[in-house]
């Protein structure tokens, strides 16, 4: 695979979890965006659903760190092996999302977060396969 595609998709996915992890802030600060997010069910989240928003934001950094460093872009994680089985984890775990997404009660989320992890999904693979 070329290695601007790969960095690309992983400058992409960086740039999406980003875009996620300013979502997730506004949420924590009250927005009434709750119906794209947390199965959509609260206009404005709750404290619970709050601090998963918070370790969202924290796995997201973790997310892009794995990427990233798959890519060839950082170097942080001493264990290239583990760091190869975590992208594709990666890879696994935003396959899931587009499905549970898609289950989602809230059309919103149907709508905007099963095609965004279909991206994500997709960009962790093409970087996975390098």
């Amino acid at each position: 695979m070329s290695t601007g595609l790969v960095t690309a998709a992983a400058v992409l996915f960086c740039v999406l979890m980003a875009g996620f992890a300013l979502f997730q802030m506004a949420l924590i600060a009250g927005a009434p965006l709750g119906r794209f997010a947390w199965g959509g069910q609260d206009r404005v989240l709750p404290v619970q659903k709050r601090v998963g928003s918070v370790i969202s934001i924290g796995l997201y950094v973790v997310f892009g760190v794995v990427v990233l460093q798959r890519a060839g872009l950082a170097e942080v994680i001493p264990w290239p092996a583990a760091l190869a089985v975590a992208t594709w984890v990666l890879a696994g775990y935003f396959v899931l999302g587009v499905g549970l997404n898609a289950l989602s009660k809230s059309r919103p989320e149907r709508w905007t977060m099963a095609p965004l992890s279909a991206v994500l999904a997709a960009l962790t693979i093409i970087v996975a396969l390098s």
